[in-house]
């Protein structure tokens, strides 16, 4: 009897409770409200970051990827378009700017410094590659964004030596064409004999630049192309201590591999 009576209790509460419900939920309209929107929004922010990790970041880290291997190929079109005097340099600008967007969204440290070590590379080969005149203060400023983009992108490097050692040499190659020879120097030697970067091909690349960077103790003059049709071998516009690009069919020197990593890093 007494397991039937609470029985009949709960039952009878329940049922007094289903009676006053809608004049509850009337007294407490606006808490109900206030508890569902943060009910919704809570869910809706746990499925958006679900969403955003497994599908937005995949998809920026593939554009991003996409973005940097198609970089070398935007080079070549711009050299091929300058052999016919047109002026298609401002691609590179473009390509930095998306590069930097890319490292900014991707949340990934190792791929957001290798982005800013390509927009570095980007800012400097468009100075390189323009066919009009480049003013010096435009080139300095210009080349101060790559050296600023190098160096954020050796911080965010800072677990891979390989980057990091890439990103540190770069900014030596900032330092050279600012004409602060003392000072790439200074980095190539600390990227040369840094334990951590043994074994690199920017330690390399900076043993051999030391070995050369004599030749290239010179202020770096850019200067409007020809306007004469080429018709050898497309010559590089910045008037470097170098040696020409090799005819076709000829195997290219030490010193002209290295003015060529002077652009391409």
């Amino acid at each position: 009897m007494k397991a039937k009576h609470r029985h009949e209790l709960k039952t009878n509460e329940l049922a007094e409770w289903l009676a006053n419900f809608p004049q509850w939920a009337k007294e407490n309209l606006r808490t109900i409200i206030y508890v569902s929107v943060v009910l919704i929004l809570v869910v809706g922010a746990y499925l958006w970051k679900t969403y955003e990790k497994n599908i937005v970041m995949v998809q920026r880290r593939i554009n991003l990827t996409t973005l940097i291997a198609g970089l070398p190929r935007q080079k070549l079109e711009i050299l091929q378009a300058a052999q016919q005097e047109r002026d298609y340099s401002f691609m590179l600008i473009q390509v930095a700017d998306k590069l930097q967007d890319g490292a900014q969204a991707v949340k990934n440290d190792r791929m957001a410094a290798l982005a800013l070590i390509k927009r570095g590379e980007s800012l400097r080969a468009e100075l390189h590659y323009r066919l009009g005149a480049v003013g010096k203060q435009e080139a300095t400023a210009q080349i101060a964004n790559a050296k600023a983009s190098y160096a954020e992108a050796a911080t965010l490097a800072t677990g891979d030596p390989s980057l990091m050692a890439v990103a540190r040499f770069g900014g030596g190659l900032c330092e050279e064409e600012l004409g602060n020879f003392e000072q790439a120097q200074q980095i190539y030697r600390a990227v040369a004999e840094n334990a951590l970067f043994e074994g690199t091909i920017a330690a390399v690349q900076a043993v051999r630049r030391l070995e050369t960077i004599a030749d290239y103790q010179q202020e770096v003059v850019f200067k409007p192309a020809s306007k004469q049709t080429p018709t050898g071998p497309l010559q590089p516009e910045v008037q470097l201590k170098a040696p020409d690009l090799p005819q076709a069919g000829q195997a290219p020197d030490s010193t002209s591999e290295v003015a060529d990593s002077n652009v391409s890093n």
